[in-house]
């Protein structure tokens, strides 16, 4: 497994919620330099620190492992357009739904 591909993805979630290292690693009681280490894929993490890191950055454990999860394509447009909702209001998921089905009215579902 390539650490650094997990470490990636961790990364890229922390900064799109704005978290420096030091706040996420306060949040789910680990040490800044451990953090640093999983992001540049020099430590491996065990499950339960993997899956404290994935509800604190709000995403799945397999949105997190997506390079070694076999998934059906289906699945991982799914947990896409899960993860952009993720964090957002009633009324904005509502919009998103819209949008779609109103791309999908211009295009007759062929996209």
């Amino acid at each position: 497994m390539d650490y650094s591909l997990l470490g990636k993805r961790i990364r890229e979630e922390r900064l799109r919620l704005n978290l420096t290292q030091e706040k996420l690693a306060e949040e789910v009681n680990i040490s800044t330099a451990y953090l640093g280490q999983i992001e540049r894929g020099e430590r491996s993490l065990t499950l339960d620190k993997l899956v404290l890191l994935a509800n604190r950055l709000g995403v799945t454990v397999d949105f997190l492992l997506a390079d070694y999860v076999v998934a059906l394509e289906d699945d991982i447009n799914l947990n896409r357009l899960n993860q952009l909702l993720q964090g957002k209001t009633a009324a904005e998921k509502e919009m998103a739904v819209n949008v779609v089905k109103l791309l999908f009215s211009y295009t007759n579902g062929k996209i």
